[in-house]
């Protein structure tokens, strides 16, 4: 693509944004939807609360259901892929010395979650360490395999993980734990809109999404797309006028939670819809060749290589940082004085500098981080 779509963001222009993966960014035409639908919130709230609520909610559910071939009424809004976690996690029935299984490669909150969870239950928490370098996706289902026990009741797994960047194969592991009977809870926070996503196709039981990160639709809005055979026993973090009626369902058990602002999740058709006007498979493309690029530019002035081979990654890349290296001190001094936002982020005692690119980057962006990394190291 010729344009980066740079002038449709709110980003500051003074600042060189590498950083989507963290909170995301939201173009203006998605964003004036949003503050459109704040509006109408705030001109009459009882009609839009109180009678247009359910509709609204269910026509939005129904566009995202349909980009994600997610069957309808198995999806849900949260508003983030940690509370979808968090959903699924405290429901779960745990018996002592019950196990979850999952990466060394894991979000930290979602992490922490598990642990709470474990805790309180008298489950174990079984991390399987990935064979790096890795070059094949099955070297990570043997990895994660090797780790199965008779007491597994659960893996838990990010699809894109978010320290490393790593796209796991995490359709091949729903199924053999399918097979198994062992229930999959799939952290997709990084995957909407980075990735095609067929949630059919991967088969998890339990699958959660921000849509607020490459999606690029308004902050505090995700999903959960849960398999209906696990709704009886699914309980709603907040308990409220959904719970207890005559025709309750999973939806109505989360999807009515008092007075909240709905407008991200409202938004999330108009996000969809913008990026499909703006031929986003040929603009991910980009992205993705970029990113390639700039990690192998990075892998070249550290003068370390990446922990897996280029088809592992998509718009967000990582690379490992020599020993040593103060990662908080690195980031502030690329945002402070060279004014580059980006993460360093860290995975089993290693430092990893992450950049994640979106349409608004450019090869200038990349120079710029290159020229600062290079100063600081």
């Amino acid at each position: 693509m010729t344009d980066s779509l740079r002038a449709d963001f709110l980003l500051d222009e003074a600042v060189v944004f590498l950083n989507h993966g963290s909170f995301g960014a939201c173009p203006r035409p998605v964003f004036e939807a949003y503050q459109r639908w704040q509006l109408e919130l705030e001109r009459q709230p009882v009609e839009f609360l109180g009678r247009r609520h359910q509709p609204l909610m269910d026509a939005a559910r129904a566009a995202l259901a349909a980009y994600l071939n997610a069957a309808v009424d198995e999806l849900v809004f949260v508003p983030n892929a940690t509370i979808g976690v968090n959903l699924v996690a405290r429901s779960i029935r745990w018996q002592p010395g019950d196990e979850i299984l999952t990466s060394d490669h894991e979000y930290g909150a979602v992490d922490k979650t598990w642990q709470f969870v474990a805790e309180r239950g008298g489950a174990r928490i079984v991390r399987q360490t990935l064979p790096i370098p890795l070059q094949d996706p099955a070297q990570v289902v043997e990895a994660l395999w090797a780790g199965v026990t008779p007491r597994t009741k659960v893996i838990a797994l990010s699809h894109i993980t978010s320290p490393t960047a790593l796209r796991l194969p995490v359709a091949e592991i729903c199924q053999r734990a399918r097979e198994a009977g062992i229930l999959t809870v799939i952290d997709g926070a990084h995957a909407p809109g980075q990735i095609d996503l067929d949630l059919q196709a991967i088969g998890a039981d339990f699958y959660t999404g921000n849509c607020h990160k490459w999606l690029c639709a308004p902050k505090g809005s995700a999903f959960l797309v849960a398999r209906s055979e696990h709704h009886v026993w699914l309980d709603p973090l907040v308990t409220s006028w959904g719970w207890g009626i005559p025709d309750e369902s999973f939806i109505s058990r989360n999807q009515w939670q008092g007075t909240r602002d709905i407008a991200a999740f409202l938004t999330v058709p108009e996000a969809i819809a913008y990026q499909r006007a703006h031929d986003w498979p040929q603009r991910r493309a980009a992205c993705e060749q970029l990113a390639h690029e700039t990690q192998q530019r990075l892998s070249e002035l550290i003068g370390l290589a990446p922990q897996a081979a280029p088809h592992f990654y998509n718009q967000m890349v990582a690379v490992p940082l020599p020993v040593g290296i103060d990662g908080e001190a690195l980031k502030r001094r690329l945002y402070d004085e060279f004014r580059v936002e980006i993460p360093i982020t860290e995975q089993g005692g290693q430092r990893h500098i992450r950049a994640a690119l979106q349409v608004y980057n450019t090869r200038a962006d990349a120079d710029a981080l290159l020229d600062a990394l290079a100063q600081c190291l």
